[in-house]
């Protein structure tokens, strides 16, 4: 846990980041490296490290878990369950469990192509109730949230209905997807208590530093950019401008999710930790 500034709020604030798997060797031992560093720095609760599209990257991501947890490094390995058959997924979570780790974060993958049978799950909430069968209360399951809505949803009740499901079924806390808006956290928020669910979600927070790479993870993932933010980066006459402003609209965010009563923030950090890190610096004692 990490001690945010006095004047914002005096609770403690879970902080997470997020890296994806190189595709080559020296990449990889690299990020490790990466890694490593990063926690002699700054007291973070855990990072997490992504799947792959479609499972693609599953080996690699094995392979950087088993290396920062030699380190007792608390990882939380992404978990992707399209492209995966059940006795895979059964095999992996083992390996993971001797291991020692304690989180999984559950998803259900890119659908791609691909064509479903018995053997596969048909969607994360299918996913979820099977690791609760085979695996209880061995492992924090933590889910993906969309506050504005997964590019595959026709509504937001819809969205929030299918969300709710996650954690009747066994999830213990969700990451979104980054967003810009607060408003929209805060109305997802207040739409899943409602319905008497108390569990964190935790923001997902993006870093602005290459504009062409936001608005196409953006349009993708189905993540909003407003107006004014977009106007304020075309007003930027070349990169430093852009690492600029985009840092202080996100320090700006990162403040009114706090004040708000957010439980934590993950950060999207393309596995570049310095915009992350300089975020922190501004935010916390």
């Amino acid at each position: 846990m990490i001690k945010i500034k006095n004047n914002m709020n005096k609770n403690e604030l879970e902080i997470s980041f997020e890296f994806f798997p190189p595709n080559n060797n020296f990449k990889k031992k690299e990020l490790i490296k990466l890694i490593k560093k990063l926690y002699k720095k700054i007291n973070i609760d855990f990072c997490s490290i992504t799947f792959g599209a479609g499972g693609s990257n599953k080996e690699n991501t094995l392979d950087i878990i088993k290396s920062i947890k030699k380190s007792n490094i608390e990882c939380v390995p992404h978990l992707s369950c399209i492209s995966s058959t059940k006795k895979e997924i059964i095999n992996i979570i083992n390996i993971y469990k001797k291991l020692g780790i304690k989180k999984i974060l559950a998803l259900r993958g890119d659908l791609n192509n691909y064509i479903l049978t018995n053997n596969y799950f048909l969607n994360s909430i299918n996913f979820i109730k099977f690791i609760k069968k085979n695996f209880y209360n061995k492992f924090e399951i933590i889910v993906s949230a969309y506050p504005e809505m997964h590019p595959n949803t026709i509504t937001l009740k819809k969205e929030i209905l299918f969300f709710i499901k996650k954690f009747l079924f066994g999830a213990d806390k969700a990451i979104t997807q980054y967003f810009y808006d607060p408003d929209s956290y805060f109305y997802f928020f207040e739409k899943v208590i409602n319905f008497g669910i108390n569990k964190p979600i935790i923001p997902g927070i993006m870093p602005i530093t290459n504009v062409n790479k936001l608005i196409t993870f953006s349009k993708k993932c189905g993540a909003n950019i407003p107006k004014w933010i977009s106007k304020s980066l075309e007003n930027c006459k070349n990169k430093k401008d852009v690492e600029i402003i985009g840092k202080e609209i996100v320090i700006k965010l990162c403040e009114i999710l706090i004040k708000g009563g957010a439980p934590g923030l993950h950060f999207y950090t393309l596995n570049n930790v310095e915009p992350t890190l300089n975020i922190l610096y501004e935010l916390i004692t």
